[in-house]
C-alpha cells in the first residue's frame, strides 16, 4: 500500500486550506497550489487564524502552529506536485473545471500518484474517465469547516482499486478524520439528503411561510439542528448550493431536485452566503 507522506492541494479557498491545514497538523508534507496569488495568500492567513483559535483553546501550542505553518509550501504551477503521493483537487464546484485540473494533474503528476477530488456532489467516475489513471481517481468530500467536521466521504469511481481506497483510507485516518465509504451516485450521502432540506427551507422563505429566522429557529429548536438551514446555506456559499442542486437534478432527472427560483435570484445578484458577506442573512467582512 502507498503511504502517504507528501500531500498537494489543489485550491486555496475555504476548502483547499482547510485541508491544507489538517494535513500539516497530521505531520505530513503539503504543497498549497493556486493560480492566484492572493488566494494563496488569504489561504494562509486562513490557516493561521485558525491555528491561532486553537491555541486560544488550548488544543495548540505556538510551536505546534509554527511547526504546521513550517509544512506547507505554495507554488502557482501544478508541476509542483510531482514529488506528492496523493493529490488533493478542491477548486471550484463544476464539471468542466474539474475535469480540465484533473486531466492536468494527470499529465505532470508521476503514474503513482493517486488524485482525489474534494467534490461535493459530481460523479467520480466521469472525472476519472479523463485521466489515463481512472484506478487511482478517488472522492475525497471534506465537510466545512475542514478543522471542525470529522466526515469525510470516500467515493470509489467504478474503476478505483482496492489499492488506492486502502491509501486513502488510512491517509484520512492519519488526517484525523472518519472516513465513511459510500457509493458514486450524484450528491453520494451527505449532499442527496441535506440539499434538498435546504431548498425546501428556502422554498418556505420564498412563499412567506416564515422569515429565514424563524425557518432557522424552527430547525435549531425543534429538530436540535446545531444550525438552521438557511445560515448553513450561507455557510456552505449559495453559488455552491445552487451548483449541488443542478447536479443532483440532472444525474436523477428528479423535479424534487428543481433550485428553489429564489435561490437562483440570490445567486444571479452575487448573493453568495459568508463568503462575500450576503446571503440569507448579512456578514461583516472579516
Amino acid at each position: 500500500m502507498i503511504e502517504v507522506t507528501r500531500v498537494g492541494v489543489v485550491g486555496a479557498g475555504t476548502m483547499g486550506h482547510g485541508i491544507a491545514q489538517v494535513a500539516a497538523q497530521a505531520g505530513l508534507a503539503v504543497t498549497l497550489v493556486d493560480v492566484a496569488p492572493a488566494a494563496l495568500e488569504r489561504g494562509l492567513a486562513g490557516i493561521g487564524k485558525s491555528l491561532d483559535r486553537l491555541i486560544a483553546k488550548g488544543k495548540l501550542t505556538a510551536a505546534d502552529k509554527e511547526a504546521a505553518l513550517g509544512r506547507i509550501l505554495t507554488a502557482g504551477e501544478l508541476s509542483a506536485l510531482a514529488d506528492c503521493q496523493l493529490v488533493i483537487e478542491a477548486v471550484v464546484e463544476k464539471l468542466p473545471v474539474k475535469a480540465s485540473v484533473l486531466a492536468e494533474l494527470d499529465r505532470c503528476c508521476p503514474p503513482e500518484t493517486i488524485l482525489a477530488t474534494n467534490t461535493s456532489s459530481i460523479s467520480i467516475t466521469k472525472l476519472a474517465a479523463g485521466t489515463k489513471r481512472a484506478d487511482r481517481v478517488i472522492g475525497m468530500h471534506f465537510m466545512n469547516p475542514v478543522p471542525v467536521m470529522q466526515l469525510v466521504e470516500i467515493i470509489r469511481g467504478l474503476a478505483t482499486s482496492q489499492p488506492t481506497y486502502d491509501a486513502v483510507q488510512a491517509a484520512t485516518t492519519r488526517l484525523g478524520k472518519t472516513p465513511v465509504e459510500v457509493h458514486d451516485a450524484p450528491g453520494f450521502v451527505s449532499n442527496r439528503v441535506l440539499l434538498p432540506m435546504i431548498n425546501e427551507a428556502i422554498f418556505a422563505l420564498h412563499e412567506g411561510v416564515g422569515t429565514a429566522e424563524a425557518i432557522d429557529q424552527v430547525m435549531k429548536l425543534g429538530m436540535n439542528h446545531p444550525m438552521g438551514p438557511l445560515a448553513l446555506a450561507d455557510l456552505i456559499g449559495l453559488d455552491v448550493c445552487l451548483d449541488i442542486l443542478r447536479v443532483l437534478h440532472d444525474g436523477f432527472g428528479d423535479p424534487k431536485y428543481r433550485p428553489c427560483p429564489l435561490l437562483v435570484k440570490m445567486v444571479d445578484a452575487g448573493y453568495h452566503g459568508r463568503k462575500n458577506g450576503r446571503g440569507f442573512y448579512k456578514y461583516e467582512s472579516s
